[in-house]
């Protein structure tokens, strides 16, 4: 699987989590309809969901005038996955990557607003994060 389908395929298993309450897992399964199980998706679901509270933390204290709650659940879980992806596998793939996929992303599931929102947050985020390196 490429790696873009397999970021698709983590917003809406992370996407069904947030809705249904469901296990990781299942919520895999559930996207992947009858394809075989792919590592990098299994990494980014589990990888969210296992920093989940230091990924929103990061993302709230870059909101300016918003809350979480308000938050539209595709783009938190594009912005989720993305950070997930600069924090925890910046050896494997480069920042303007994970910028620039998960823009393409959000203009696919998201709204006419969707990709500058992620891009606008996903920016001030990178320049926090390089500036801690």
């Amino acid at each position: 699987m490429k790696r873009r389908t397999a970021r698709e395929k983590a917003l809406q298993a992370l996407f069904q989590m947030d809705m249904n309450e469901m296990e990781p897992l299942e919520a895999i399964e559930n996207v992947m309809e009858d394809e075989e199980k792919d590592s990098y998706l299994e990494s980014l679901v589990l990888g969210v969901k296992e920093h989940k509270e230091e990924i929103d933390q990061l993302i709230q204290a870059h909101l300016e005038r918003w809350k979480m709650e308000r938050l539209a659940r595709v783009d938190l879980n594009i912005l989720r996955v993305a950070l997930f992806e600069l924090i925890y596998k910046k050896e494997d793939v480069p920042q303007n990557v994970v910028l620039n996929e998960a823009v393409e992303i959000s203009k696919r599931f998201g709204d006419e607003k969707s990709s500058k929102f992620v891009n606008g947050i996903l920016s001030k985020l990178l320049d926090t994060l390089n500036s801690r390196d």
